[in-house]
């Protein structure tokens, strides 16, 4: 039976928190060229600089100016230029341990069966809710296997990221459960949270080949980035640059399968299917608690 998901609350975040934090992030990475001071942000948001600070801080965990410094597209080309290896060769040499990785969530994954993928969803019951996060409003969607879907959206935008995610699997039972969502978003957003003795589980819902592909994405360190070729190699499919482009674009477990850490040749940034700006915004979170 095709189920249609829809939003039966008001999610909208309370107060202004949340969209302070948005148009910061989205100052922040459209101008860093111009380098803009706190005081110049605060005053573009009519806030007073001690409050912003204390607001950004609260909800990103570090200040403007540290994600400031984080945030550049040139940070992207420089985690390319600067290895000496493969990228994907390199992050074995990487240590993984740490509080500030995000691989010391220890994301655990398994892949649906080529039978519950060609269903399209049919038999399973998939509970999302929407959360703030630091890169928009959180789309997280979870199965009894555990996490299946991780989308962003801006406000306003909620239903349209809703359709965008449950068209993926059409025939899927949709419930509207924030509170079985929500110790995700805690534990995917809060790196105090990220700890090996309690993986984080997530299911896999896609073609052979996206899973392939995503499972690469799974190898990139935290705060390092690898291009589409990289990836091709990695699953044996050299030649095949533009699928895995294809494939990283239809990822859907946003962030903790690390597609936004997926690069073109040049180093450029390319697309992102939620948006460049947010895209820019991840790298930097990164870089500042790398």
């Amino acid at each position: 039976m095709n189920m249609v998901a829809k939003l039966n609350n008001d999610i909208t975040p309370e107060g202004s928190d949340y969209e302070t934090v948005r148009q910061v992030i989205e100052l922040i990475t459209e101008e860093y060229r111009d380098q803009p001071s706190l005081e110049t942000i605060a005053a573009r948001l009519s806030q007073s600089p001690t409050q912003l600070q204390k607001t950004f801080t609260r909800w990103a965990g570090l200040s403007p100016k540290a994600f400031l410094q984080a945030v550049t597209l040139d940070h992207a080309k420089r985690l390319l230029r600067q290895e000496a290896m493969p990228l994907l060769e390199t992050s074995i040499e990487v240590g993984l341990s740490g509080p500030s990785r995000l691989h010391d969530l220890f994301v655990t994954h398994e892949a649906m069966s080529p039978g519950e993928w060609k269903a399209r969803g049919g038999g399973l019951t998939i509970r999302y809710g929407f959360h703030p996060s630091p890169f928009g409003i959180a789309l997280v969607m979870a199965t009894d296997r555990g996490l299946a879907g991780l989308a962003f959206s801006d406000i306003g935008d909620e239903v349209a990221c809703l359709e965008d995610m449950t068209c993926r699997w059409p025939n899927a039972a949709y419930v509207e459960d924030s509170e079985a969502t929500a110790p995700y978003a805690e534990r995917i957003f809060q790196p105090g949270r990220w700890a090996c003795e309690q993986p984080l589980r997530v299911v896999l819902i896609g073609t052979d080949f996206q899973v392939q592909v995503w499972e690469s994405l799974l190898k990139i360190p935290f705060g390092k980035a690898v291009t589409y070729s990289d990836i091709a190699n990695d699953i044996g499919r050299p030649t095949a640059m533009r699928a895995v482009g294809a494939a990283v674009g239809a990822n859907p477990i946003s962030f903790v399968v690390p597609c936004h850490r997926a690069l073109g040749k040049s180093g450029a940034l390319t697309g992102y299917h939620w948006g460049l700006t947010r895209k820019r915004a991840m790298l930097g979170w990164e870089a500042a608690h790398a």
